[in-house]
């Protein structure tokens, strides 16, 4: 039986956030805002902080990816591409973060949306069976399908 809600103790570490919340009838992720005003030169790596540490329910964890407008607005990507955090990151100062690469000198001003997420259950214990075959045909490699 699937849980219907799911409640996120949140501690916000800089005043006057905006609190986190959907967006009313887009999506089921939720959308991260950057905590300062952060200058950033092209080839510059930073930990972009984003103002909120969560304690995650046990068995979750949360992915972070960025919003599809970050790299057009601001000329970051997000360097491990999705963030992971489990529920043990869940102390007073275990702020969450953005790790970011910019393309070209940016600004990004305080308040600003640059990431989203979602939480997901762990996955299961998983056992790894050694075999001979899988009994299925080959695809045919990676691209095998054609590009149109």
């Amino acid at each position: 039986m699937e849980e219907k809600n799911l409640h996120l103790r949140v501690k916000y570490l800089q005043p006057n956030m905006e609190p986190l919340c959907y967006v009313a009838g887009k999506s089921d992720w939720i959308d991260l805002r950057i905590a300062q005003t952060v200058s950033m030169k092209a080839g510059e790596f930073r930990l972009l902080p984003l103002g909120v540490a969560i304690a995650l329910p046990r068995g979750y964890e949360a992915h972070i990816v960025p919003r599809s407008s970050t790299f057009k607005n601001f000329g970051i990507i997000q360097t491990n591409h999705m963030g992971v955090v489990d529920e043990s990151y869940c102390g007073d100062g275990d702020q969450w973060y953005m790790p970011a690469y910019a393309l070209r000198d940016t600004v990004i001003e305080a308040g600003s949306r640059i990431c989203q997420f979602r939480i997901m259950r762990h996955q299961p214990s998983l056992i790894f069976e050694a075999v001979d075959s899988l009994g299925w045909p080959d695809r045919g490699g990676i691209g095998s399908t054609g590009t149109k």
